[in-house]
């Protein structure tokens, strides 16, 4: 069961940086964060602002467009940062070991329609929209994040 959608304005980059800032302080093993929404919407800035939350600002976070997966480590859990845009179907995402990582890392899927119901059920799903000049997140959840989910929404204001 999803709950949701809660609506967060972004209304410039420190906003995306606090919610991925936000995310990253209630993150734990084996939490999946789902990012869609159209290119420049803001999911790369979202999960580099949660990398580098975790491993400090210095981070360096590439894209992980060509390289379909980047993975970090952090003290408490392995973290892969995922970016299926250029993936052509679902075999190739269990082949990158997303599956597995799915159980024993965090991962931050860009662009994850591609896993159709490869999906976790109880993943965050953000859905970032460009309006006007700024952006907004929609955000839905299950029911792991759902005493989570408050301290997110106070964090990323």
């Amino acid at each position: 069961m999803t709950s949701g959608p809660i609506t967060i304005s972004l209304p410039d980059a420190a906003a995306t940086d606090r919610l991925g800032a936000a995310l990253a302080g209630i993150a734990k093993f084996g939490d999946c964060i789902l990012l869609s929404g159209q290119i420049g919407a803001g999911k790369s800035a979202i999960a580099r602002a949660f990398i580098r939350a975790l491993l400090g600002p210095e981070t360096d976070v590439p894209s992980p467009t060509f390289t379909l997966v980047q993975t970090y480590v952090h003290s408490d859990f392995e973290i892969w940062h995922a970016d299926l845009y250029r993936l052509s179907d679902t075999q190739e995402a269990v082949e990158l070991g997303l599956t597995d990582a799915f159980d024993t890392a965090v991962t931050l899927i860009e662009w994850p329609d591609l896993l159709e119901n490869l999906a976790p059920a109880q993943a965050l799903r953000i859905h970032l929209t460009v309006q006007d000049v700024s952006h907004v997140a929609q955000i839905s959840y299950g029911p792991d994040w759902s005493d989570r989910i408050a301290q997110v929404i106070s964090d990323a204001k």
